[in-house]
């Protein structure tokens, strides 16, 4: 039965017929319906989400120095060699990176023998880059760290059969691929007087490097493992330490031989000069010796003949003998005293007489 009160209104008419208002007028929104709008609102930004996250995972972003391998179940499916913004299907396919860029790997030192049983250490390092992502990627599994092994062994047999077959000092001559070699001129010769020595030149030969027959001997490694090695270059040739100090001392033994042979020849080449010289000296005396005769003869033949003209002509030779008179008393006259005594049958105080 329903109740009534006193105005005959129904009392158990349910509230929810009624509108309930906010104090400033405005109508109060009911709980199931803010509910209701907040799911939905969750539900796009988890639906938002979920787009965002396919499309992020679809897109493929290969970079300058990047190849990109996609895969479809393991399997490749294409490559990606240019850089740029591609696409794959999310969680079907997957994304491998391998280097595009020249790297560097340095290699660590290690130990060769020479055919002549010395002992070398090497410290080279080597320059390769990846050719063809896919023999890279089915050989290596895009490892880089793989591809390094494998250099290090093919490098290093290299190296080893390379220098195997060459001696120490070929060894060390062909570091730069350059050899400067001291080459003699003709022997020594001496003839007419002049003296001609040997001349020692010193000439750059071109040889084999060390790096390009290192490089010879690897050729299959592209081949093989999609890779190509650009340079193989040494960075330093060393000795074992216990070998060091033996090595230095037969160098400088080799170099005191090398300097006494040298002195030797300057010596021998000295000698040869001087007695040349020495003979050059007395020759050139003699010929001006005899010079010197035939021109003191010749003035002696002119004095003669310049006499016998004085005494030819009587005048002149009252003359010349007026003057030699003068002459041997001024040579007779010396010191402080000036006196002269002649007695009167001298020719010359038969001259001071006028008697002569």
């Amino acid at each position: 039965m329903s109740e009534y009160n006193q105005n005959g209104n129904n009392m158990n008419t349910s509230s929810e017929q009624y509108e309930h208002y906010n104090s400033d007028g405005t109508k109060k929104k009911k709980k199931g319906d803010k509910k209701k709008r907040t799911g939905a609102k969750v539900l796009t930004v988890f639906a938002a989400a979920a787009i965002l996250l396919v499309l992020g995972s679809s897109m493929v972003v290969t970079k300058q120095n990047q190849f990109k391998l996609i895969r479809q179940f393991g399997r490749v499916q294409r490559i990606v060699t240019q850089p740029g913004l591609s696409f794959r299907i999310p969680f079907v396919e997957s994304v491998d990176t391998i280097p595009k860029e020249l790297m560097l790997y340095d290699l660590p030192a290690s130990d060769v023998i020479t055919s002549d049983k010395k002992t070398m250490i090497v410290d080279s390092y080597v320059l390769w880059h990846v050719t063809d992502p896919l023999k890279f990627a089915q050989t290596l599994s895009c490892s880089v760290n793989n591809a390094e092994g494998r250099i290090d062994a093919i490098v290093y047999n290299a190296m080893k059969n390379t220098i195997s077959n060459m001696k120490q000092d070929e060894v060390i001559r062909s570091r730069d691929g350059k050899m400067t070699i001291t080459l003699d001129e003709d022997g020594t010769d001496v003839s007419n007087n002049d003296l001609v020595l040997s001349e020692e030149t010193e000439t750059v030969v071109e040889i084999t490097s060390l790096t390009e027959e290192i490089m010879a001997q690897i050729d299959h490694v592209e081949n093989q493992y999609g890779i190509e090695i650009v340079v193989v270059d040494v960075k330093k040739l060393d000795l074992p330490d216990d070998n060091k100090q033996a090595v230095y001392t037969r160098m400088i033994s080799e170099r005191e031989n090398i300097a006494a042979q040298y002195t030797a020849e300057g010596r021998s080449e000295a000698k040869m000069i001087e007695n040349t010289t020495d003979k050059e000296v007395s020759i050139m005396l003699s010929d001006a010796k005899a010079k010197a005769e035939a021109v003191v003869a010749e003035g002696e033949a002119e004095y003669m003949r310049i006499l016998s003209d004085a005494y030819a002509n009587p005048e002149k030779m009252d003359f010349y003998s007026f003057v030699r008179a003068l002459d041997a008393v001024k040579a007779s006259i010396s010191g402080d005293d000036k006196t002269v005594i002649l007695s009167e049958d001298s020719p010359v105080a038969q001259i001071f007489n006028g008697q002569y």
